[in-house]
């Protein structure tokens, strides 16, 4: 690597399309290495930022070849790995699967990286990574990072603050231990709540439910909990109607499809739906197909925020449109461009193929939730060590809780995390 003193710069771990990149690089932040194993999501990534070299399609297991790759010291590594194992559509299998184990990948590639390290690493996932095993995955997944320096936060933040999309997810954030920036606030051992950290918790409100607060009290690190003092993101003023086309020119459905799926509405969503027909005007709701009782049901919300967008598998998985126009209702699949619109990037550009950008779009990241993160931890925390340093010393492992240092890392948790991590790369290194 040319530097052991980072600059704005940032890898992308399982990096899709790209919309972490695109919520990133507003404010400075330089992409330098990124890698995703789908070419579909690839073909998105530079059709949409132009010729990316450092854009690599590959498995997150060839740690030797992506630290080759990595060829400047990084800041900042962001790390959306599967969640396909951390909900029923993967059988609740958890890192005990194919998919969501990658992340053990990835802290491989940490550990790899030695002095190098990124100085702060963002993990996303959705909320089944909360419940996963009673709660088991998580432990594991925080206390490797943990295990490799880091000191952890965890938050949860949904997309509907900002645009009209329900997508809750949880952000692990790990800050390493050599970070001298006075904003960030460590946990105090002589209980679990203590001094600015415990405020700082209370002060987070609704950023940490009261669900995961009982999973970090019950999470011994070999580091410890740390945060900075934030405060729920203020809700943005939108209507769902701006974010969808309403036009005659779209693919409306014809008369049967119409009659079939509004024959699949329930009695209590067929009364919302008359009762909108009278009143009159425009409407805007949006519609998921799924089982009830063995029955294949239309459910609509008109409560001015779609459903989460997902990857189209079925059809009961691809979300529809449904607009009534002074009595009039139609139906259609939702487009490509409201999806990119619902995740906070409109000008997004998309596949000539609809399916693979639904795809894309359903695996990513909503844009103003990872700018809200950047603006409010990852280039404050950033900026502060470029003031108080000018640049990181990587042997330095000294950081300010006001005037005190950080404390010894817990030697028992680091092996029983570096052993949890050992046993899932000798199964994957058994199958390949």
């Amino acid at each position: 690597m040319s530097q052991t003193n980072p600059s704005k710069r940032f890898a992308e771990f399982f990096a899709g399309i790209g919309l972490v990149h695109e919520a990133l690089k507003g404010s400075g932040w330089d992409c330098v290495y990124a890698n995703d194993i789908d070419p579909k999501k690839e073909a998105m990534y530079k059709g949409h930022f132009g010729p990316s070299p450092y854009f690599y399609l590959e498995d997150v297991w060839q740690t030797e070849q992506i630290v080759e790759e990595i060829k400047e010291s990084v800041f900042l590594a962001t790390a959306s790995f599967p969640c396909t194992d951390l909900s029923l559509a993967g059988n609740w299998e958890g890192f005990e699967g194919d998919h969501s184990s990658t992340y053990f990948g990835f802290i491989r590639v940490l550990q790899s990286l030695g002095g190098h390290k990124p100085k702060i690493v963002m993990l996303e996932n959705v909320t089944g990574f909360l419940t996963s095993k009673g709660g088991e995955d998580f432990a594991r997944a925080v206390s490797a990072l943990a295990a490799e320096g880091y000191w952890i936060d965890c938050i949860v933040l949904d997309a509907k603050s900002f645009v009209p999309q329900s997508r809750p997810r949880v952000f692990v954030i790990g800050f390493h231990e050599s970070l001298q920036s006075e904003r960030i606030i460590r946990q105090v051992k002589n209980g679990w709540f203590g001094d600015g950290w415990q405020a700082a918790i209370d002060s987070a409100d609704s950023l940490r439910p009261d669900s995961l607060l009982r999973l970090m009290a019950k999470t011994e690190l070999s580091t410890g909990w740390a945060t900075l003092t934030l405060h729920p993101p203020k809700q943005t003023k939108y209507s769902l109607a701006s974010f969808i086309d309403t036009d005659d020119d779209q693919l409306w459905w014809d008369k049967a499809a119409n009659d079939k799926h509004y024959a699949m509405l329930s009695d209590l969503h067929r009364k919302e739906v008359e009762n909108r027909c009278k009143a009159g005007g425009l409407h805007v709701g949006t519609v998921y197909r799924r089982c009830r009782y063995n029955k294949m049901r239309a459910e609509v919300r008109f409560d001015n925020v779609a459903g989460c967008l997902r990857t189209p598998r079925g059809g009961s998985a691809r979300q529809i449109v449904m607009i009534i126009d002074d009595a009039r209702v139609r139906f259609r699949w939702m487009s490509p461009r409201e999806y990119a619109r619902l995740q906070g990037s409109p000008d997004f550009t998309l596949a000539k193929n609809t399916t693979q950008s639904l795809f894309g779009f359903g695996d990513g990241v909503c844009v103003p939730v990872i700018r809200w993160l950047d603006q409010n931890i990852l280039t404050p925390v950033y900026e502060d060590e470029m003031t108080s340093t000018g640049h990181i010393d990587c042997a330095k492992i000294q950081g300010r809780n006001g005037a005190s240092s950080v404390p010894k890392r817990n030697v028992g948790a680091i092996k029983e995390a570096e052993g949890l991590t050992q046993q899932i790369t000798q199964r994957v290194d058994a199958t390949q």
